[in-house]
């Protein structure tokens, strides 16, 4: 195995010899610059696996050799070395393609891991234009699929924040932890969280942890979210849900990159990788006043947009066998089949839930169809109950009447099929959003 070489660039001689240093002692050989131009002169004749840049040059910016390290060798990540607090700074870099940053003064423990994360990346990224197409959890074939695996690679090889918008039901979660198992964190955890589903008395707790006797019920010490996902990923859903107290803290947390529990005195350093989520406008929302703009540009450094269903029909045969075999597998039987009418019936669908409405039609067809192959009547969407435009309590009340079959029936049964199609149709004119559902 060949020794890694990093490239460090910095005009100041002590940040230069600690850097060397440091990475001397972690078997890595090292090539030094005091600025920009003898920087581009080492890269004419060597590739590093690694580089190290201050952002403030004599002859320039740390963004200049970031972007030219884009154009020129996207396979080598490049790290930012910005002044302490230049948080904005960092955010630029990030965007400008660095692959992480660390604030002076450096600390070295996170500096180790900082090098460590980038050194997993070493090999050359393959040719996006050749690789194998792998589609990993994000099943499907239209171009719009197509793009978002690709750029999910991309983003993979990042540390940058990423914010992923999408309807409910459309597969952020599966956006975020595809980009988990590409990256060089792909060995940590991966946790993912529903800031909606939180108490607010509880969340800084949830997140943070807590020191045992700290507060009533406080029994045992806890970890929290933050540390649970030291060393991989942290993916917030729904993050818009947070309250801006609780925004505040969370902006000190990524920010400082530690948390302090509650009940303790001093921060604990994490090293994750964020990601976060929700189907909500986040731009509206700063607008209104509802969410910090501070914590919006700190967490939507990249911006990732997943596709409605809708969007991409072509994919609803492919998803769909998939998820009739996963059911089969649970319920341990033969896969069933959809028949060509049924296909068409769900292209012809808006599925305002999305994938997650896709896999709860087909479950309630799998489990109530009497013959292996799933016909389109079979999927009950041809009622008047769905489609744009139609409104959850009016369709149902004027549909009702005319589903009473005749003859002898199962009261009990018919009633629970009414009750099943007025909650679903619920769930779809309010998006998936079971609070305004229940409603």
């Amino acid at each position: 195995m060949t020794t890694p070489t990093a490239l460090i660039v910095d005009d100041e001689p002590d940040i230069r010899d600690l850097l060397e240093i440091t990475l001397t002692r972690m078997g890595i050989e090292t090539l030094t610059a005091p600025d920009l131009t003898s920087a581009f002169k080492l890269l004419e004749t060597h590739t590093p696996q690694l580089c190290l840049t201050d952002m403030n040059l004599p002859d320039g910016s740390g963004i200049e050799l970031v972007q030219w390290m884009q154009k020129h060798r996207p396979s080598t990540p490049i790290a930012v070395i910005t002044a302490y607090g230049s948080m904005d700074t960092a955010i630029e870099s990030l965007k400008a393609g660095a692959f992480d940053f660390v604030s002076k003064p450096v600390e070295l423990t996170r500096l180790r891991e900082l090098v460590n994360s980038a050194l997993k990346l070493s090999e050359p990224a393959p040719d996006t234009d050749d690789v194998t197409d792998e589609p990993g959890l994000l099943l499907g074939n239209s171009v719009q699929i197509k793009k978002l695996r690709n750029q999910t690679r991309k983003l993979a090889r990042s540390q940058a924040p990423v914010f992923i918008s999408g309807e409910s039901g459309s597969g952020k979660e599966l956006v975020a932890r595809m980009i988990h198992l590409q990256g060089p964190r792909s060995d940590g955890p991966f946790i993912a969280v529903n800031c909606g589903a939180i108490p607010s008395e509880l969340m800084e707790s949830e997140f943070f942890g807590h020191k045992k006797g700290s507060f009533t019920g406080a029994v045992e010490n806890k970890d929290g979210l933050f540390r649970s996902a030291n060393g991989g990923t942290l993916f917030l859903d729904e993050v818009a849900d947070l309250p801006l107290a609780m925004q505040v803290k969370l902006l000190r947390a990524i920010q400082e990159k530690a948390v302090r529990p509650v009940g303790d005195t001093k921060e604990l350093p994490v090293d994750i990788r964020l990601l976060s989520a929700t189907h909500r406008n986040l731009a509206e929302l700063v607008q209104d006043g509802s969410f910090r703009q501070d914590l919006f540009y700190r967490i939507n450094v990249i911006e990732l947009t997943v596709p409605p269903l809708r969007d991409r029909t072509d994919d609803i045969a492919l998803l769909a066998n998939h998820i009739l075999e996963r059911i089969a597998r649970e319920y341990e039987c033969d896969p069933a089949t959809l028949t060509r009418d049924a296909v068409d019936r769900l292209k012809e669908h808006d599925f305002p839930g999305n994938v997650r409405e896709l896999e709860n039609i087909l479950e309630r067809a799998f489990t109530l169809c009497d013959a292996e192959q799933i016909s389109a009547t079979d999927l009950h969407l041809g009622n008047g109950l769905d489609g744009p435009g139609s409104a959850s309590g009016n369709a149902i009340s004027d549909a009702c009447p005319s589903l009473v079959p005749d003859g002898d029936i199962d009261l009990e049964g018919y009633l629970e099929s009414i009750e099943r199609q007025a909650i679903e149709k619920a769930l779809e004119a309010t998006r998936w959003n079971k609070t305004a559902a229940a409603k």
